[in-house]
């Protein structure tokens, strides 16, 4: 019996998502051509555009594919607002951290979002929806800080907008410096420990209270 064709046009799709997925991130986005990408998939270039309009159209494709760690993160916020919100922030951070280490995908391209791919245009859906996910992962975890504050958990005169900050900051650049040199560091080994350092941090740094952590 002939196979379906919805379901080798599916399969074609998807060994042109491996593929791109797979050279993207080695020779890095501007490097790569649709060509290559043919060639790695091995597929004619006319079936990349059937599925295709052209290398933006792939590159955004394959990262809807893929869901990246903070996308998770603000997907399941809705879902679990509890007693406990210092305790949801660190579970975050730390599956942010975790699930970058522990699933390929995630982990390829995060490296590909922060290291390979050279933003030219600002109304390209894809840089449209990396800054889309920035804002919204800065929201989720002020209000989460917020949320702690009314609880009790952190000081009341937290400047929760400079800690939201602060402890982004710490995160993203975890995952930069480990994702550009993984053998530096054991990225799922500290995860933990270092969060907890960061909520240490919350509590106690008076640099981070109201009229104090912004003056000159």
């Amino acid at each position: 019996m002939a196979r379906n064709t919805k379901e080798e046009a599916i399969e074609t799709r998807n060994r042109i998502l491996d593929a791109a997925e797979n050279i993207f991130h080695a020779q890095g986005v501007a490097r790569t051509s649709l060509a290559d990408v043919a060639n790695a998939a091995h597929v004619t270039r006319g079936a990349i555009y059937w599925h295709f309009r052209n290398k933006s159209d792939l590159l955004n494709a394959m990262f809807e594919r893929v869901r990246l760690p903070m996308e998770s993160m603000i997907e399941a916020d809705a879902e679990e607002r509890d007693a406990d919100p210092l305790a949801r922030l660190r579970s975050r951070f730390v599956f942010v951290l975790k699930e970058t280490v522990n699933n390929p995908h995630s982990r390829k391209v995060f490296d590909i979002l922060l290291h390979k791919c050279e933003f030219v245009d600002e109304s390209d859906p894809f840089f449209v929806r990396h800054r889309e996910i920035t804002r919204e992962f800065m929201a989720i975890t002020v209000q989460t800080l917020r949320d702690a504050v009314a609880k009790g958990q952190l000081p009341e005169d937290l400047d929760v907008d400079l800690a939201g900050i602060s402890i982004q900051a710490i995160v993203t650049g975890l995952l930069n410096n480990w994702l550009f040199a993984p053998e530096s560091f054991d990225l799922d080994a500290i995860a933990a420990p270092t969060i907890d350092a960061c909520i240490d941090t919350l509590r106690h740094a008076t640099s981070l209270r109201k009229g104090r952590g912004r003056q000159r």
